[in-house]
């Protein structure tokens, strides 16, 4: 079965990494050589745009809470848009007050521009592979044929749109490799419009299906399977309304979407969504059915049984486990899940005998965490997560063991799909200083060669990469991963940019990225955490960072910080603390316990209001991750952490850069408006509080190059200035 995608607030670990900035008080020395001091300079004034302010009351269980900002929820009001316009005025006036700003967007220019690769798909004789040039907005999807064909253009995303912001968001193939539906999205929103080529023309077909959300397309024969809610009401654009009754229709091709047929919906359950996926050999229907991002049921029907028309077989009894079917055999499911195995195992189950009790281990459980399963090539290639970094290993149809797949060094490998009768897959290998590289794995072999490697302007092996584990307030030992130049000196002065995610089972692997690679050529210090709440030791690691525990991963991550200025690689005054998505809850909890712990705070579309995030777009499906304020006990543990309603006036908060969008319909931008306007008015400190929206742009997938370029010059621009140091002094 080809991959599905599902609605979880995250978008990656690497398409969330955003970053976060410290406070301004009495300005760091500089670290040896590296930097000039900028603190001698005129503090870069601020003056906020006046919000209005009302006497709009919630309340939760009998406690009233005061929401004067609630007016910014209403995305599309006249006043809200000129507030936003007013802010954005503030902000990209003071950023462009910072004298080397232009000189970092410059320099991420340069080294952003080299090509990058996706992992290839083989279709019969043809690959299909997006690649950007460089500084191109959007990749572009090419075809060749076999390994030495000449590349050609199928599908260019720039032509889309005049300004680069639709994005090609899914390709999926017909299992004849005759026709390709592909989905587009606007502006960055989750809502998708579907199309279809056909592969042989290579021209498009008539077919054109409108608000799809959430969705792939799964083929059987002259059609395939989505998945959406029903489009938003007429004056509507549905960037915030609630998102209920997810659908599976199947739709025939050279139909109109109108006449496809409704296959599963759940009367009862407005919350659940649907997933459809079709076995390679078009037997199995699997509609995968998930309690928000937290537990998974399945739903089977066999498609060649005149006697199952209509009817699907449960299998899993309960929402309280993550199960996925990844293939079959002789009719039998291959099936990934965590019942009784926190660190994941394969386990086969025959649909006619669906229960657990009757499920047998293909591949048990291990010491290490199972993350992604391929059945390809007539094996079972299985990744695994090794103290945050892959481990790969290759499996019979049988469960027995192969070998391990020998990677480049430390990393990230991610890929290795394909069909069962391939004989070589595709996957890509990155790490914080290794460029991502695609490599073609012979599976009969066991070797991996090149298929396209990048050329980057940076120089990898003048960084080293270490691993340490520090210790959380209650004493749980937390990996964390820190880079830097080799060499540096660790003497508590040195720029340091510290990310994590820290939920819903995500798990923060190594991965390179070009923007960063600017932050440690100019000798600052990279931190990534890897905090409870995410995946990367199993389900006990994530449900340790769920409700109620959610305040362990602010602990973890405050712990981070606390080690990074004990062990003198930095000191509170050059320290950032970054986080995008749940990681943007991440750092607007931790700036608001300890806002003394950083210089510098980057909350990136982040969840701010705990207490009602589940009334807007897709926000009710993090009720399993956090818990939700419909339940009284669950609004005493949100409102103890809720960014939103702990900001306290008379506070010096670190300087802070605010980030979203206007068309993010997955975290919608009122909870950055509400937070901005609250911190604005109850900061007491001289540090800046800003918040920088992006126009036409959602929650991060699909941005284009010249809004991340942007966007990321001006987040080092902004912690450079606030940490008073000046990345480009005369002569450099």
């Amino acid at each position: 079965m080809r991959k599905l995608t599902y609605p979880l607030l995250a978008l990656s670990a690497l398409a969330a990494c955003r970053s976060a900035q410290p406070t301004v008080s009495s300005p760091a020395k500089p670290a040896s050589g590296s930097y000039t001091a900028v603190s001698n300079a005129p503090r870069l004034s601020v003056e906020y745009p006046k919000t209005r302010k009302t006497d709009h009351t919630d309340d939760y269980h009998g406690t009233p809470v005061a929401d004067p900002y609630s007016w910014l929820e209403n995305l599309d009001s006249p006043e809200t848009k000129a507030w936003v316009e007013a802010e954005n005025k503030v902000t990209f006036g003071y950023l462009e007050k910072i004298p080397f700003r232009d000189r970092i967007r410059d320099r991420l220019t340069k080294i952003w521009n080299y090509e990058r690769f996706g992992v290839p798909e083989q279709e019969g004789d043809y690959l299909y592979f997006s690649k950007n040039d460089g500084l191109q907005n959007q990749a572009v999807l090419y075809v060749q044929k076999g390994i030495e064909g000449q590349p050609e253009v199928l599908l260019d995303p720039n032509k889309f749109s005049a300004d680069g912001t639709t994005a090609l968001a899914g390709t999926f193939f017909s299992n004849d490799h005759r026709y390709m539906a592909y989905a587009t999205s606007s502006g960055g929103s989750d809502w998708n419009t579907f199309k279809v080529m056909d592969l042989k023309t290579r021209q498009p077909l008539k077919d054109q299906l409108n608000w799809v959300k959430f969705s792939g397309a799964a083929w059987v024969k002259d059609g395939f399977y989505y998945s959406s809610y029903d489009a938003p009401k007429k004056g509507e654009n549905g960037l915030a309304g609630k998102n209920e009754y997810h659908k599976v229709y199947f739709h025939k091709l050279g139909t109109a979407q109108s006449s496809d047929k409704l296959v599963y919906e759940d009367k009862a359950m407005p919350l659940i969504s649907h997933h459809a996926g079709v076995t390679e050999d078009e037997r199995f229907l699997i509609i995968t059915r998930a309690n928000g991002t937290d537990g998974t049921r399945l739903s089977v029907r066999d498609l060649t049984d005149p006697k199952q028309a209509g009817k699907f077989v449960n299998i899993g009894s309960s929402y309280e486990y993550h199960t996925s079917v990844v293939g079959n055999v002789d009719g039998k499911l291959l099936v990934y899940t965590d019942y009784k195995a926190p660190r994941y195992r394969i386990v086969v189950v025959d649909p006619k005998k669906p229960q657990e009790a009757n499920w047998k281990d293909l591949v048990p459980q291990s010491d290490n965490t199972l993350v992604e399963v391929s059945h390809v090539g007539g094996r079972i290639v299985a990744s695994y997560l090794k103290d945050a970094s892959s481990l790969v290993k290759v499996y019979t149809e049988k469960g027995e063991f192969l070998h391990d797949v020998a990677l480049p060094a430390i990393g990230t490998a991610s890929g290795f799909g394909g069909r069962r009768a391939d004989k070589v897959v595709y996957y890509a290998f990155t790490s914080f200083t290794y460029p991502t590289t695609i490599y073609r794995y012979d599976l009969a072999s066991n070797t991996s060669t090149v298929f396209r490697a990048p050329t980057v302007d940076v120089k990898p092996d003048d960084y080293v990469t270490t691993q340490v584990f520090y210790a959380s307030k209650d004493g749980t030992k937390i990996p964390m991963f820190i880079v830097h130049k080799r060499g540096i000196k660790l003497n508590g002065q040195n720029p340091t940019y510290l990310y994590a995610y820290g939920g819903f089972n995500v798990s923060v692997t190594p991965a390179f990225s070009v923007a960063r690679m600017l932050w440690l050529e100019n000798g600052g210090i990279l931190a990534v955490a890897n905090l409870r709440g995410g995946g990367e030791y199993g389900e006990a690691w994530h449900k340790a960072g769920m409700t109620p525990n959610k305040q362990n991963v602010f602990d973890d991550f405050i712990a981070a910080a606390e080690y990074l200025t004990v062990q003198n690689y930095t000191n509170p005054q050059r320290l950032a603390i970054a986080g995008g998505s749940n990681g943007g809850l991440l750092v607007g909890a931790t700036m608001t316990q300890r806002p003394d712990i950083a210089r510098v705070a980057f909350p990136a579309v982040g969840v701010m209001d705990m207490l009602k995030f589940q009334k807007f777009t897709i926000g009710h499906a993090w009720v399993p991750e956090y818990g939700s304020s419909d339940n009284y006990a669950q609004f005493q543990n949100l409102y103890k952490f809720s960014p939103l309603h702990n900001l306290k006036a008379g506070t010096d908060y670190p300087a802070t850069l605010i980030t979203t969008a206007d068309h993010d319909d997955r975290v919608v931008p009122a909870h950055s408006f509400k937070f901005a306007a609250t911190l604005q008015g109850r900061n007491a400190g001289p540090n800046p509080q800003l918040i920088r929206v992006d126009v036409n742009a959602g929650h991060g997938a699909g941005k284009s190059t010249a809004l991340q370029i942007q966007e990321w010059a001006d987040i080092w621009a902004f912690a450079y200035q606030n940490m008073g140091i000046n990345p480009y002094p005369t002569g450099r």
